[in-house]
């Protein structure tokens, strides 16, 4: 009889370990991805941060783009507030990219401005942030992937969804030609 409880309180002891270990993985792969998520928080702020002062050295040159620049302005600040999910902070970052686009598609028409050196120093600066992002993007979507591959597998999926574990977003860019950093090089 004390044999049947010594191994039945080896199997509950192995089972607790097992559910402690678990419990712990996840605590940790959310961390990670809280972690990675401030990341790409940082660098979007660095973005916001350029974006006034591309915009104040183009509007210098193209004075009559004039509501181009008032939708750059609109667009940065709805993604600077935007602080709901990852999905929401995604979806306001899309007409933003489009309307970098779009500045940088004015200066073509202004060959003063792309020889302009503080204009070439926001641009170089605007590449390397884009460059930043994609790669803290990347960081993001792999600690997101570990995440919910604990969450969703099996049996760590019981032990996540007892403690209220969730899969989460990815940061997915779906157009093409979100895919690629703005066209900077203007020569």
């Amino acid at each position: 009889m004390s044999r049947e409880i010594a191994v039945a309180g080896g199997v509950l002891l192995l089972a607790l370990v097992y559910v402690a270990a678990t419990y712990n993985g996840l605590v940790g792969l959310r961390n990670h991805l809280k972690e990675a998520w401030a990341d790409v928080d940082v660098q979007l702020k660095r973005r916001y941060d350029l974006i006034p002062n591309l915009v104040a050295t183009v509007k210098g040159y193209a004075r009559h783009e004039r509501e181009i620049f008032e939708r750059i302005a609109e667009l940065r600040n709805r993604a600077v507030a935007s602080r709901g999910s990852v999905g929401s902070q995604v979806e306001d970052e899309k007409p933003l990219i489009a309307a970098l686009r779009q500045v940088l598609a004015v200066v073509e028409r202004y060959p003063d401005l792309k020889a302009d050196r503080h204009f070439l120093a926001l641009q170089s600066e605007l590449s390397e942030t884009e460059d930043r992002i994609s790669a803290a993007r990347r960081f993001y979507n792999a600690n997101a992937r570990d995440l919910n591959i604990k969450v969703e597998t099996f049996p760590s999926s019981l032990i996540a969804s007892v403690f209220g574990f969730r899969r989460a977003d990815f940061w997915e860019v779906e157009e093409a030609t979100h895919r690629e950093a703005p066209a900077v090089s203007l020569r």
